[in-house]
């Protein structure tokens, strides 16, 4: 099974269709995405700043991390379920829109990012804990991360407005619009 059917069967489904349909699940859903993303990006934000040297400097790195992973874990955690959640509320219309892609993929990106943070740089953290200014793998880490979680930010904010742009129902449109928004067209 594709990908484009998993999505139209996920659309029929009674539960997709009651909560895309719902005057105010919904809304609620969206409203804890966006109120979670807000937790998780502002601690995530602080570890990323501390790992710049940019603030905290006379705080141990692992205290600042001991303190805020816990609530960033919560944030992502929770985040990641009502996501999943406005997904399954209007699968199709997600699957053909470039920018719920791009964010896919800028959110593995990140989810890298952690990766290798966690199992390179923070393995040494006993060497450059109490360094006001850690080592360059770490600022750069801390960097990208704060890159990363901006055009995430922004690319879920595009979401709404792929209509504007990049419309599947709306042909013809470039062959390359076609192939990144998904767009089934009868040329394919």
């Amino acid at each position: 099974m594709s990908l484009l059917r998993l999505c139209e069967w996920l659309a029929t489904t009674p539960g997709s269709i009651a909560l895309h349909e719902s005057r105010y699940m919904y809304l609620i859903v969206l409203s804890v995405h966006v109120l979670t993303l807000c937790l998780f990006v502002g601690t995530a934000a602080i570890v990323d700043l501390r790992l710049l040297g940019l603030t905290m400097q006379s705080v141990r790195v692992s205290e600042v991390m001991a303190r805020l992973l816990p609530w960033t874990a919560t944030g992502f955690l929770v985040m990641t379920i009502s996501g999943a959640l406005l997904f399954y509320a209007a699968p199709l219309l997600r699957y053909q829109n470039i920018f719920f892609r791009a964010k896919m993929a800028t959110l593995v990106l990140a989810g890298v990012n952690v990766w290798v943070f966690h199992n390179t740089v923070y393995r040494r953290v006993v060497e450059w804990d109490l360094d006001p200014i850690p080592p360059r793998s770490a600022r750069v880490v801390g960097g990208l991360a704060l890159a990363l979680w901006a055009v995430l930010i922004m690319l879920g904010r595009m979401i709404p407005y792929q209509v504007y742009w990049f419309d599947c129902n709306k042909q013809p449109q470039p062959a390359i619009v076609n192939l990144l928004a998904g767009c089934i067209t009868d040329s394919r």
